[in-house]
């Protein structure tokens, strides 16, 4: 059998199942990062090819089909990603995976992280020829927020008119980054985050220590690959600095941890802030953390030192910068003005 879904996935994988009656011609699978959508998706994709399903809807893992299918060269399948992806693996993001195509040795340009216009029309090719046997065509397209305004509009035309036989598969991470004329086209299902339970079993299977899964689990909102992600990356380190600098803001510290973090991806440093402002909040109005245990008495301390008001505006700040910080002019003076702005709420 090719069933290589995650633990916490079977329960899931059988509500699925129900739509199969009646197919949409559009799925949109959404839910937090790192919890393993495109793995699942991946696989219902395959069992929609696969020419001897399994009783449980699972592909066979052994007809032609499915031999195709796990050399990405399936004539009737397409996946349809963000270059960057290409050659990766990627945690959902979301899912560790391997790549359908090589980057050009001779490419100097960096890969984007959109998916463009040029690959929402080349589908146009592959839905115009019949299928192979007289079979579906499956169109997997994650992440779906990755869609740039030209290749979002074009794919709404498709899905306004789809072609026979053709269902088309989306993961987002995100729904509000998703057009609403997108979303009125498909059929959403939820992937929920996995219990903690399920979650710490998988990363304990997968050789972390309790105490190491259970601190990175809650840092990452629940989301077992992210966490796993995390504690083999190389910038744990990173992560810690920037967090000792939140415990004790000030000015000088802003200014120092700006120019040494200014090579860190923009976008992480804001999530990690946005967290654990998240956490001074909760822990102000509802006595609870969620991301940052470890950090309590620290958080406590800064507690007693900020407004209610500050707070709120400072979430609806971060999550302004949240949204262009893909992108930032300088990102020296980015992470600056954040942590300034950071202290400027304690002084």
């Amino acid at each position: 059998m090719s069933n290589s879904l995650f633990p916490w996935q079977e329960g899931v994988w059988q509500q699925l199942q129900q739509m199969r009656t009646r197919l949409p011609h559009a799925i949109l699978f959404h839910g937090a990062e790192g919890i393993g959508k495109t793995v699942f998706v991946e696989q219902f994709a395959q069992s929609l090819l696969c020419e001897q399903p399994q009783a449980d809807d699972h592909a066979c893992g052994s007809c032609g089909s499915c031999g195709w299918f796990a050399q990405y060269n399936h004539p009737d399948y397409r996946r349809v990603r963000p270059e960057i992806l290409d050659g990766d693996e990627a945690v959902d993001g979301d899912d560790s995976e391997a790549g359908d195509a090589k980057k050009s040795a001779k490419s100097t340009k960096a890969p984007s992280k959109e998916i463009k216009i040029d690959q929402i029309r080349a589908l146009a090719g592959f839905m115009n020829i019949s299928t192979h046997r007289q079979g579906q065509r499956v169109v997997l397209l994650y992440p779906a927020e990755a869609l740039n305004t030209a290749s979002a509009n074009a794919l709404l035309k498709t899905l306004e008119e789809p072609p026979p036989n053709t269902v088309f598969l989306l993961c987002s991470n995100s729904l509000d980054r998703l057009l609403p004329t997108i979303l009125s086209r498909c059929r959403k299902f939820a992937m929920p985050v996995p219990s903690l339970v399920a979650a710490l079993a998988w990363l304990q299977a997968q050789g972390l220590k309790e105490a190491d899964a259970r601190s990175l689990l809650a840092e990452q909102g629940g989301a077992p690959l992210t966490a796993y992600a995390q504690s083999q990356s190389d910038g744990r380190a990173l992560i810690d600095e920037f967090l000792e600098h939140l415990t004790q803001p000030g000015i000088d510290g802003a200014l120092k941890c700006a120019e040494h973090l200014q090579r860190t991806p923009v976008v992480e440093l804001v999530g990690w802030q946005q967290r654990w402002l998240y956490d001074l909040f909760s822990l102000k109005m509802f006595g609870t953390i969620r991301y940052y245990p470890r950090y309590e008495k620290a958080l406590a301390a800064l507690v007693a030192r900020v407004e209610t008001g500050a707070l709120l505006r400072a979430l609806k700040t971060t999550g302004e910068r949240r949204a262009i910080a893909e992108h930032p002019l300088a990102a020296r003076l980015f992470i600056e003005e954040m942590l300034l702005d950071y202290a400027a709420m304690f002084a």
